[in-house]
């Protein structure tokens, strides 16, 4: 990795939501301070808590996040596709969540040590949140 990398891997267990695009903006999605919403023409899809998610709902759960620290230039190239590919070499499965200013990558909660030894191997800073204020961090 050309270089250093800061991620922050987020307290919360997350589940990937799966809702017909018909559907309005369910309430449940938007309790906490971090969740993701897209609609497309075929489906409308939600990342949030996975507390809040009720028994109904289609979703993939045990996500873990970690989230690029600091603001991302349009103009850089390669540093998710970078962070992608040492997962996919390592057989961990990600999804992945891009926002104005960063990226999040999740993973599977049962890959979560696997993936923060495979970033500091290469390079990046791991820092991890003790609570939900973001205040109290421990580094890897």
């Amino acid at each position: 990795m050309n270089q250093k990398l800061k991620l922050k891997l987020l307290n919360n267990i997350y589940g990937v939501c799966r809702l017909e695009h018909t559907e309005p903006i369910p309430e449940w999605a938007t309790r906490d301070q971090y969740f993701s919403i897209t609609k497309t023409p075929e489906e409308l899809s939600i990342v949030c808590a996975e507390k809040n998610i009720p028994e109904r709902i289609r979703y993939e759960g045990n996500w873990r996040q970690f989230k690029v620290e600091g603001i991302l230039d349009f103009s850089l190239v390669g540093i998710l596709s970078s962070l992608a590919t040492l997962m996919a070499q390592n057989d961990i499965s990600i999804f992945v969540i891009s926002t104005f200013n960063t990226d999040y990558i999740l993973v599977k909660n049962s890959n979560v040590n696997k993936a923060v030894d495979i970033f500091k191997e290469n390079g990046c800073s791991v820092i991890h949140n003790i609570g939900d204020d973001y205040v109290d961090q421990q580094n890897y």
